[in-house]
């Protein structure tokens, strides 16, 4: 038995992601030329980058452009982008938001002109006053919070919260570890509930 290793409980995860491929590789070599190191990192990450979009935008076509053009931004900047430990995913998901809020205030900006010129009729809304304005406020102080985020903390939150994963599967996908998810998730709640405390009070 090696002393030297701290003994697991039956069906404990092992602390250390396994099979992870470093993105820092492949993102050098693609930063000299290397297509098929690019094409490695968008095979590696797209599908994530298309549910993060799918979930913001919730049209298929929307979500399938922002996902191309996170890629799109990739490639003009690559010889710039640095990440954090050896994923590149908290760099895609931030371009990936940034890209959707975006495409959001412009349709929404399209849409309110829209309405002032009276070309299209608004539908009767089943909800009172009180309850739209208690959701739009409760729904920007989750964007504000969100903004707040480090790239990894946002990552972490997309694939724990939102996808759903185990620790060890986000380990994977971030290339730390599952102590290091486990920990940062805990803090990332706390914080939430504190940021989003007056606008659930609200409710």
């Amino acid at each position: 038995m090696d002393v030297g290793r701290e003994a697991r409980t039956p069906g404990e995860q092992p602390d250390e992601p396994l099979h992870f491929v470093d993105d820092r590789i492949d993102l050098e070599a693609a930063a000299h030329g290397d297509t098929a190191a690019f094409d490695a990192l968008y095979e590696r990450h797209i599908p994530v980058v298309y549910r993060h979009a799918y979930s913001l935008m919730g049209s298929r076509r929307e979500a399938e452009e922002i996902a191309q053009d996170v890629f799109v931004t990739l490639f003009s900047k690559i010889a710039t982008v640095r990440i954090v430990d050896r994923s590149l995913l908290p760099w895609l998901l931030t371009t990936s938001r940034y890209l959707c809020l975006n495409r959001r205030r412009a349709a929404a900006r399209h849409n309110a002109r829209t309405h002032v010129d009276g070309l299209v009729a608004l539908p009767a809304d089943p909800m009172s006053v009180e309850d739209r304005v208690r959701n739009r406020a409760l729904r920007e102080a989750i964007d504000d919070a969100l903004a707040q985020l480090s790239d990894e903390d946002y990552t972490v939150y997309l694939l724990c919260i939102e996808e759903g994963l185990s620790y060890q599967e986000a380990s994977l996908q971030m290339g730390v570890s599952h102590g290091a998810i486990r920990n940062r998730l805990s803090r990332l709640r706390a914080a939430l509930r504190i940021a989003l405390g007056p606008a659930r009070e609200g409710r």
